[in-house]
């Protein structure tokens, strides 16, 4: 966008030419049990240089029909940021439709399927939640998500307000689709779009020597560890995302 403005002087005219930032479409991928939330507090931080649109990630039960209804629903071309099982449908959205994708985020996640461990434990969650014990987040699961400097404040409580909100049939249906995912390692290499990938460097559930082995597989990654932050960096540490993510949207594909 420009903007114009002239001004008269005798018999000269002067024109003042000064260009507008361009809003770029962000396409925002929540992870398990969330929702926008997720998203707001590093977004008011974006406010005037993006376009956010925040795909519903609760109505599939595969990360193949969740990214097919996210681009379904996104606009044409669009930077693409997900965290955790968002960043797991990400990388299916760079599978089905990479040709509309100009910038690649991936926060707290991992290219990797489960291993059988992590596989055992997520089916014995979905069959207590089948027996109608699903509880969302709870306090004890608390420190798997944040920092341990925020587990007992008023964040803590969002948190779990957000899982409430995603619900029991929607935690089942989200928990079978990464149960499923596929192996997203290989098609790393071949993603060439400029690529953040970022993880809190407390993040017990996908840490950072998983994000370190994505960034160093994709061709224009930079790899950020953010201090202070467990699983939910947008939340714990909005400013340090909105500014890695400001710096993201102004990279170009080399």
């Amino acid at each position: 966008m420009a903007r114009f403005s002239t001004a008269c002087r005798g018999q000269s005219l002067r024109v003042t030419l000064q260009v507008m930032p361009a809003i770029q479409n962000l396409l925002l991928l929540p992870g398990l049990l969330c929702d926008a939330r997720l998203w707001r507090d590093t977004l008011a931080l974006l406010d005037g240089t993006v376009a956010p649109h925040i795909a519903d990630l609760t109505l599939d039960d595969t990360v193949h029909a969740m990214a097919r209804r996210a681009l379904q629903e996104a606009p044409d071309r669009f930077a693409l940021a997900g965290l955790s099982m968002g960043g797991y449908v990400a990388l299916e959205v760079m599978r089905q439709a990479p040709e509309r994708v100009t910038h690649l985020a991936l926060f707290d996640t991992s290219a990797r399927p489960d291993n059988e461990d992590t596989a055992r434990r997520r089916r014995g969650l979905m069959a207590l939640s089948r027996r109608g014990q699903f509880k969302g987040v709870t306090p004890r699961l608390l420190p798997s998500l944040l920092h341990p400097d925020a587990v007992d404040g008023p964040l803590s409580d969002e948190v779990r307000a957000m899982a409430d909100r995603v619900g029991h049939e929607a935690f089942l249906r989200q928990q079978l689709a990464i149960l499923q995912r596929p192996d997203s390692r290989p098609i790393l290499p071949g993603i060439r779009q400029p690529a953040l990938v970022a993880v809190g460097e407390a993040d017990i559930l996908t840490p950072p020597d998983l994000a370190e082995e994505m960034a160093a597989a994709l061709p224009q990654a930079t790899l950020a560890r953010i201090r202070l932050a467990g699983h939910l960096p947008t939340m714990e540490q909005p400013e340090i995302c909105a500014g890695l993510m400001r710096e993201w949207l102004t990279r170009e594909s080399v």
